[in-house]
């Protein structure tokens, strides 16, 4: 019935005549390291451009995730003041979150992931690679990959000046502001971006509000010299105070709030020839993190580094093989009053080959060796194939993935004075690194030239899964801050978790005279089976099915955007806090735009859960019922100089 209202209400949307659509096998994914097209990688992926951005209802980077097929987000607040991303089924730590291909996972805690310092103005699209990726990427990479591509470090230049600036006012004291500017002189590209949101906040069941406050900016600049280089350079910044009541603990005593701020820096050398490339990236993210549980106690504050340096070549060798290589080292450090002082030094080395070995027939191979302090020697390797025979594409793949803890999982509350109270999450030193093999196989089908399928199987065999799990006193080794007779949300490896799963995607295109419509269904089945039947916090809460709906109405006096998405979960309960977590629920938003003046000065309305529903993502954390907005949006773009 579910899967029958959202073809119904997307088909509403996009009746019309078919023209011709383009199907994404063309777009290049920056991410892949080897230059490819979709067609040639052999895996499931989705790009998302900035032209589809503005005309969605999104206003941060997890609200356009969250209605992405095969992408789970599990948020704790409105606009993006925070939100898990979890991919085929993995934990919010098994997504790897790339900045234009450098790692901006945090050290401290995956919870911190969208924290980007950029805002969806600088963006230029976003590529969202499914499956196992450690042997290109590194740790974490286990469900997927999410890379963020920036319009200044993005391949493609501008075509010439631009800026566009937005406001909305809406309910509960709601102000949202965002600009952006990108202007290229010669040589040079400069692009600049700034985000402001912040609210009184949607009321919760205690009586307190969901309060937020969040200020984003960037500065980035391109330099082309010496006919083939290239030199990129970006600077950005996110920092947020908000009310974190619930979003960690299911205690009676939680009135947390939490104050962070991220301070992000990347270099991007690049030298490109006709056959070869070879490129230098150099990062740097500074998190600072201060979380008050209670007035009546002491904040507990942190402060995280993490440098990465990243050297790559590729070498096309002939129209049929290509071939990549390079070497990684990072180093990641913590300062903490309850996690202690902590610094890990990380190198890695891959090789990655394509072979395209008959028309249509590609394979992609890749391998990874990565040495951590935490966690020793680790090898990735990794295969994958695509077949492309008229309108269909067959695609498979097997890999191996890895996922180290973060500091959170191994160190919480051990640097704690204690008596540390009963129920509370405690960090395991001991923690072994995580170990899956994955294995897909899927297609895409062109079935007319506006309209396409694609459905992807897949089966992860996971060892030493990390998840906090509820635990006796007793059967803690390091006993010296706990209670006696006490029961903590203690940090394990499970024995293992074998997860099999399906996504299936159905999107079109349709043109009518000046009207066009875009649309995207998609639905994700999953059947996790933890040995010996263990509870933990976070796996238990990923959803058994999940339905997504996207539609984009396009015309010349303006566009209409609208999301939907249905998910079912395990039911839970937390009476000490009386909190429940429905086992399904059906969330749909709107976004209306016209233009009121050329194409240049744009009216917006938007309505977030138009349908009012009662839901939280995770037990505890409310989220907000019908929300609506109001506001103005400017753009112009100039001539090439």
């Amino acid at each position: 019935m579910v899967l029958a209202l959202l073809l119904g209400c997307c088909g509403r949307i996009v009746y019309g005549q078919e023209a011709d659509y383009q199907w994404n096998d063309t777009i290049q994914i920056e991410a892949s390291r080897l230059g490819q097209r979709v067609d040639q990688m052999g895996r499931s992926v989705t790009v998302i451009d900035r032209a589809q951005i503005r005309q969605l209802p999104v206003r941060s980077l997890d609200e356009l995730l969250r209605f992405l097929p095969g992408v789970e987000v599990q948020a704790r607040g409105a606009f993006g003041t925070q939100a898990d991303l979890s991919m085929r089924g993995g934990t919010f730590n098994q997504t790897l979150v790339l900045m234009d291909g450098m790692r901006i996972n945090d050290p401290l805690t995956g919870h911190f992931h969208t924290y980007l310092p950029v805002t969806l103005e600088e963006i230029e699209r976003i590529e969202v690679i499914r499956g196992p990726s450690s042997a290109q990427y590194g740790p974490d990479a286990v469900g997927g990959v999410i890379n963020i591509v920036t319009r200044t470090f993005a391949a493609q230049a501008e075509a010439g000046p631009a800026a566009r600036v937005q406001a909305q006012a809406g309910q509960h004291g709601l102000l949202l502001g965002e600009a952006g500017a990108s202007l290229p002189l010669g040589p040079v590209r400069f692009g600049a971006s700034a985000r402001y949101a912040a609210s009184d906040g949607h009321p919760l069941p205690g009586g307190e509000r969901a309060d937020f406050d969040i200020r984003t900016g960037s500065a980035a600049l391109a330099w082309d010299f010496a006919g083939k280089w290239n030199l990129a350079l970006r600077s950005g910044w996110d920092q947020r105070l908000f009310q974190a009541q619930r979003f960690y603990t299911l205690s009676p005593l939680d009135q947390a709030r939490e104050q962070t701020s991220r301070w992000w820096n990347q270099a991007r050398l690049l030298r490109r020839e006709s056959n070869r490339e070879t490129r230098l990236d150099l990062s740097f993210l500074s998190s600072q993190d201060s979380f008050l549980f209670n007035p009546a106690v002491a904040a507990n504050v942190h402060q995280t580094g993490m440098f990465n340096a990243n050297l790559h070549h590729l070498e096309v060798l002939s129209p049929r093989f290509s071939l990549a290589g390079g070497l990684q080292a990072s180093r990641r450090s913590i300062e903490s009053s309850d996690r202690g002082n902590h610094q890990d030094d990380h190198a890695a080395a891959y090789v990655l080959a394509q072979a395209n070995l008959a028309e249509g027939l590609h394979l992609t191979g890749s391998l990874r060796a990565d040495q951590d302090r935490n966690y020793g020697l680790e090898f990735c390797p990794q295969l994958n194939v695509s077949y492309q025979a008229g309108a269909v594409l067959l695609r498979g793949g097997a890999g191996r993935s890895i996922r180290a803890a973060d500091y959170t999982e191994r160190f919480v509350s051990t640097n704690l004075a204690g008596p540390v109270t009963s129920g509370r999450n405690l960090g395991n030193p001991d923690l072994l690194a995580e170990r899956s093999w994955s294995y897909e196989a899927g297609g895409d089908w062109r079935i007319t030239p506006a309209l396409q399928a694609s459905a992807t199987l897949f089966h992860r065999q996971g060892r030493n899964l990390i998840d906090y799990v509820l635990t006796s006193y007793e059967d803690i080794p390091r006993q010296g801050n706990l209670s006696p007779g006490a029961t903590y949300l203690f940090a394990s490896n499970l024995a293992a978790l074998n997860l099999t799963g399906l996504e299936a995607r159905l999107s079109g295109r349709h043109t009518a005279g000046q009207l066009t419509a875009a649309w995207d269904l998609g639905y994700t089945w999953l059947m996790p089976d933890t040995a010996g039947g263990v509870v933990s916090k976070y796996l238990s809460n990923t959803a058994r099915h999940q339905l997504t709906a996207r539609g984009m109405l396009s015309h010349r006096i303006g566009s209409l955007g609208i999301q939907g998405l249905y998910r079912e979960r395990d039911e839970a309960s937390a009476a000490a806090i009386g909190a429940d977590l429905t086992p399904r629920f059906m969330v749909w938003h709107v976004q209306a735009q016209v233009w009121v003046w050329k194409k240049s000065v744009s009216l917006q309305g938007q309505v977030f859960n138009v349908l009012n529903e009662q839901y939280a993502d995770l037990l505890g954390a409310q989220m907000p019922g019908r929300w609506w907005t109001l506001g103005l949006a400017w753009q112009w773009a100039g001539r090439n100089r």
